[in-house]
């Protein structure tokens, strides 16, 4: 038997099947994908066979999994802009997604000796801090945590961030004069995991910037996004 001839393994079926409506069109990016239990029951599999079907149309950029939510056909990943800052609000608007944002720490602290070190301030300084999870209809695509100098927004904390986002709002009131960028691959630890919606082997990309206005550094930022629902490009042009 030449392989041609070969049977098809039964989770090679189901990734065929799934493959095939997302092609035909019967289902489009966004759309809800049938449960490991609904497609082992479909083709009389076992849970473990759908289940590593699933696996690699994920890591094929076939589907996403949303843990707690369910498996979805998967848009085309977008471009977010990386030597540009842009409002994650906007990113999501253009790639044709709707924003929604949960706010879980927007407070003044005192600054730590890390923080304080990578924004030029002195231990216990008083510093704003903010952390949000932005959304795409619902499902999360970017952890974002902030600490700003409050001399270069000192009314930060009274923005309602649900109708403006932080980004918006700092490029408003603190024009940008300089901006560091570190990039890095990175497995998110379990709070992340969780709030981000990922399995602990999710590769997520993590973005740290600092800015600069007035100056002094305005902000330091950590944002972590899910690898399989995001990804960065930057543009340079010399004049």
């Amino acid at each position: 038997m030449d392989r041609s001839e070969q049977p098809i393994a039964l989770y090679e079926k189901i990734k065929k099947s799934v493959v095939k409506d997302i092609e035909s069109g019967k289902l489009n990016p966004d759309d809800k994908v049938l449960s490991e239990t609904r497609l082992a029951k479909k083709f009389n599999a076992s849970r473990m066979t759908a289940n590593r079907a699933l696996k690699e149309l994920t890591e094929e950029g076939r589907i996403v999994r949303v843990q707690g939510v369910g498996t979805f056909v998967a848009r085309p990943k977008p471009d977010a802009a990386l030597l540009e800052i842009k409002s994650i609000s906007k990113e999501i608007q253009d790639w044709g997604g709707v924003h929604s944002s949960e706010i879980l720490v927007l407070k003044k602290e005192k600054i730590t000796a890390s923080i304080a070190q990578k924004m030029n301030l002195k231990i216990n300084d008083i510093i704003f801090h903010s952390l949000i999870v932005h959304k795409d209809r619902g499902i999360p695509v970017q952890y974002s945590e902030r600490f700003i100098n409050p001399k270069v927004a000192p009314e930060y904390l009274n923005q309602d961030f649900k109708k403006i986002t932080p980004s918006d709002y700092l490029l408003k009131k603190s024009p940008i004069q300089q901006a560091e960028h570190i990039i890095e691959a990175v497995n998110c630890n379990k709070q992340i995991q969780k709030l981000l919606k990922i399995k602990s082997s999710e590769p997520c990309i993590s973005l740290k910037r600092r800015t600069w206005s007035f100056d002094m550094v305005a902000t330091y930022s950590i944002i972590i996004s899910p690898g399989s629902r995001y990804k960065l490009v930057g543009k340079f042009m010399r004049g």
